[in-house]
């Protein structure tokens, strides 16, 4: 495993353990699971897309944790679908 995806992943059990959800991982499975949610952690260095958000929601997920944030377009995606948004700790958009 390289450096960088030591530390992704590192980040992202961190991340998981915070939310106090159950780390899954892996392709195709969402990051963590907690109760009835399902969750994926990006760490990434640019906020994420109405892209990204549709192919997540495509898998199931309906909680998504960022480090950088999201755009606009994908804060009015989740709205519509009722995905829950994360930055850090701050919850951007709540879900219904």
């Amino acid at each position: 495993m390289k450096k960088s995806q030591k530390r992704s992943y590192q980040y992202e059990k961190a991340k998981t353990y915070q939310r106090g959800g159950i780390h899954k991982g892996g392709p195709g499975a969402p990051d963590y699971i907690k109760g009835r949610r399902k969750g994926e952690i990006k760490n990434w260095s640019r906020p994420v897309d109405r892209g990204t958000l549709i192919k997540l929601y495509r898998k199931g997920i309906n909680e998504v944790v960022s480090k950088k944030g999201f755009t606009e377009p994908a804060k009015e995606y989740a709205r519509e679908r009722n995905i829950r948004l994360i930055q850090g700790k701050k919850v951007v958009v709540r879900k219904k």
